[in-house]
């Protein structure tokens, strides 16, 4: 299970988020599927597989990662994550997944 923000699950159902970053330890493996889920209750029939993992400096990255997470700007994209993480850190390591949405029926 990966949870997201309402705004971000409906930008990987559109097709326009394929890509998630996350801080913490690295805990998903390439191949896996798992459950895109908004809460730990939903009961969600979204699925994505994992494509790739890597670690980046969240101040590294590109224009290229910003698109792939949804978002037109790199300010844009600052500004949700600050919102999620309650943080930005250009020096803080985190976890990049590559993912594409292999099951849903809403």
């Amino acid at each position: 299970m990966i949870l997201f923000e309402k705004n971000e699950f409906q930008m990987i159902l559109d097709g326009k988020k394929t890509q998630t970053i996350r801080t913490g330890r690295k805990r998903w493996k390439i191949g896996s599927i798992h459950q895109a889920k908004l809460s730990f209750f939903d009961i969600s029939p979204t699925r994505i597989k994992i494509l790739e993992v890597r670690s980046r400096i969240l101040g590294n990255l590109t224009m290229e990662d910003v698109k792939k997470e949804g978002y037109s700007s790199l300010k844009e994209f600052k500004e949700a994550f600050k919102e999620i993480n309650d943080f930005w850190d250009d020096d803080v390591k985190v976890w990049v997944i590559d993912f594409e949405l292999v099951g849903n029926s809403y």
